[in-house]
């Protein structure tokens, strides 16, 4: 792994693990993750609207998200603008390979990523 590639190895390491919690029963998983990284700074009230979300539906599940979050958020901000454009492209590229008919089941098992302000599911 090169040095300037392994915060975003950290970050990939770090949505495997939390994001299927976070992105449970969001209508595209990708799309949440793209409104996230976005710009040029995570946003960190959208994380913090879908993590509210699920510390209403699963209080414990949350707990650990929360600074994993926070970190994310941190790490993400920190890197230089083309590894962000390469995040982008990665979470992208993996939404091309996932089917609308796979429920986001290939997102909760390997990943997460998505573009635009994706809306969460109301019933």
């Amino acid at each position: 792994m090169l040095p300037r590639t392994a915060p975003l190895h950290h970050l990939a390491h770090t949505s495997r693990a939390h994001a299927p919690a976070l992105l449970d029963g969001v209508d595209d998983p990708h799309a949440e993750l793209l409104a996230m990284v976005w710009g040029p700074r995570f946003d960190r009230q959208h994380a913090l609207e879908l993590w509210a979300r699920l510390s209403q539906q699963q209080p414990a599940a949350a707990l650990p998200v929360l600074p994993a979050l926070i970190s994310a958020a941190d790490r993400f901000d920190a890197l230089d603008a083309p590894v962000q454009h390469r995040l982008r492209r990665l979470i992208l590229r993996h939404r091309a390979r996932c089917t609308p008919s796979d429920g986001g089941a290939v997102l909760a098992a390997r990943t997460a990523a998505g573009p635009g302000a994706g809306r969460h599911r109301t019933g």
